[in-house]
């Protein structure tokens, strides 16, 4: 799937609209350049699965946990890969525990940093930058 937006709203359109497929278990990684809205796009997944908490880049801590009301999903783990300097980091603080639990959704900003730690099955979000704003953002 290839959709494209041009305002930061039709990102978290789009975030929104993926979750509702989302059943619990998804590992998904984002990859694009700074600044190319794979925040912004987990701030609309979060959105989808009814998560009341605000959500930021966890670059400096590299994980957050968001509650979600959206069962079976009970929480959303965002990642932030882009400052990790070693794998191992992740593997230490246990977040290969999260990944594919069927009362979780795990988002990693970054995700192609730890290959070796990824499960067999993820979904890739790729998000690119076009001219006048405009993000093409490629699902498979």
């Amino acid at each position: 799937m290839i959709q494209q937006t041009k305002t930061e709203n039709q990102t978290i359109g789009l975030g929104k609209k993926l979750a509702k497929n989302f059943k619990g278990g998804e590992v998904i990684i984002l990859t694009g350049q700074l600044g190319s809205g794979k925040t912004v796009l987990t701030k609309g997944i979060a959105q989808g699965l009814k998560s009341k908490n605000i959500v930021n880049s966890p670059t400096f801590v590299l994980m957050k946990i968001y509650q979600t009301a959206r069962p079976p999903i009970k929480q959303l783990v965002h990642i932030d890969c882009y400052r990790l300097p070693d794998p191992d980091q992740l593997a230490a603080i246990g977040i290969t525990e999260y990944f594919n639990r069927p009362d979780t959704v795990t988002i990693i900003e970054w995700g192609e940093k730890i290959k070796s730690l990824l499960p067999k099955k993820y979904l890739t979000i790729k998000i690119e930058i076009l001219k006048n704003n405009l993000r093409k953002i490629t699902v498979k």
